[in-house]
């Protein structure tokens, strides 16, 4: 039985400014951003952000929280495996990571973008304690009906769900991407808001049997069904969305920061390229292809000159969510890529949804 649709929600958020930023390490040169988060058994608050150097080559660094600071104690994947090397011109590597631990297979997952010879793809690599990390290899996408090329924005579901079509399941975000979207982005813009917007970039869920990937770890790479979760068709995130931080059990289902693209215009009414602003969702907690409530409007926009001014201007990208042991209820930090140059951090804190029903009872 799935939960009742949310008509509101309330969402507090509290800038905190900048954690990391990029300094004379010529491995962050270009920009360190968009982290995963997690914390270790012991509690230790974990960062895993991209840091890319010079020709857009990236790693995917370990910072520790060090109460002041966060301080850099290692890398947990640099580009090795042949799908995160290539030679042609754009870089290449291991780029946006989230990270779920997962309690049925006692271990912490890492999704994350493997640039290589055939463009952006769905990685997947394990740690029993957040800090050594085994590359499992690319997610398979290839069984009949399943979306099969360049993708991204990955992350798992820390508990079994079911799928569409009723089977128990680990579950994944993912967003494959449109050949158009590669273009340069005011160019493409018009391009992509003539198509349906079904046919748009739009956020997924990938389901993985569960038998067999309790089996056998290999069993996580193989994907047997696919479902679009968001459409870009409301009043913000028009050319298109995609996943942001793992999502998270509330007491109303499963809750997630996503990222939602718009157009910008010059004084001319031409596209001029695009913004990135954040929102929330929330899943049915056992059919998390049922969305129960989505922001009508964004929770965060570009407006700080971190957010706003970057190798990429105007974007925040939330990418890590942690639960602060000293934090109220239903209180969350989230980490974010600031204009692809920085990490900064939020506090996203809910309060009282209302449901349909009750909206429905009011109005009687």
């Amino acid at each position: 039985m799935e939960g009742p649709a949310i008509a509101s929600l309330e969402v507090r958020v509290n800038r905190l400014g900048v954690v990391l930023e990029h300094d004379a390490d010529p491995l962050d040169a270009a920009g360190i951003l968009n982290p995963a988060t997690a914390r270790t058994r012991e509690g230790k608050l974990l960062l895993y952000p991209r840091m890319v150097a010079a020709g857009n080559r990236s790693r995917i660094g370990v910072f520790e929280d060090a109460g002041e600071r966060f301080v850099q104690t290692g890398f947990a994947l640099e580009p090795e495996a042949p799908y995160e090397l290539r030679d042609a011109p754009g870089g290449y590597g291991c780029e946006d990571p989230r990270v779920t631990f997962i309690p049925l297979l006692d271990r912490y997952v890492m999704t994350y973008t493997a640039y290589g010879p055939e463009g952006p793809r769905i990685a997947v690599a394990l740690s029993p304690d957040g800090y050594a990390w085994r590359r499992l290899g690319l997610v398979d996408f290839s069984a009949p009906g399943l979306p099969c090329g360049d993708d991204k924005d990955a992350a798992f579901f820390s508990e079994p769900v079911f799928s569409p079509g009723g089977v128990p399941s680990f579950a994944l975000y993912h967003r494959p991407m449109l050949r158009i979207s590669t273009l340069d982005g005011a160019a493409a813009i018009p391009a992509i808001l003539d198509l349906p917007a079904r046919e748009r970039e739009s956020t997924r869920i990938a389901y993985v049997p569960l038998g067999p990937a309790l089996a056998d770890p290999q069993g996580l790479l193989k994907v047997a069904e696919s479902a679009v979760v968001l459409e870009p068709a409301h009043d913000w995130g028009r050319i298109k969305n995609g996943a942001g931080t793992p999502p998270v059990r509330t007491e109303e289902g499963w809750f997630s920061v996503f990222h939602g693209v718009d157009a910008k215009y010059d004084g001319a009414g031409k596209p001029s390229g695009m913004r990135y602003s954040a929102g929330v969702v929330v899943h049915d907690a056992l059919r998390p292809d049922i969305v129960l409530y989505r922001s009508p409007q964004p929770i965060l926009i570009p407006e700080t000159d971190e957010e706003r001014r970057g190798t990429v201007n105007d974007v925040v990208f939330p990418t890590g969510i942690d639960l602060r042991p000293d934090a109220p209820a239903r209180s969350y930090d989230v980490y974010y890529g600031m204009a692809d140059s920085r990490v900064g951090r939020i506090s996203v804190e809910l309060g009282e949804a209302q449901f349909e029903a009750d909206s429905e009872e009011s109005a009687a």
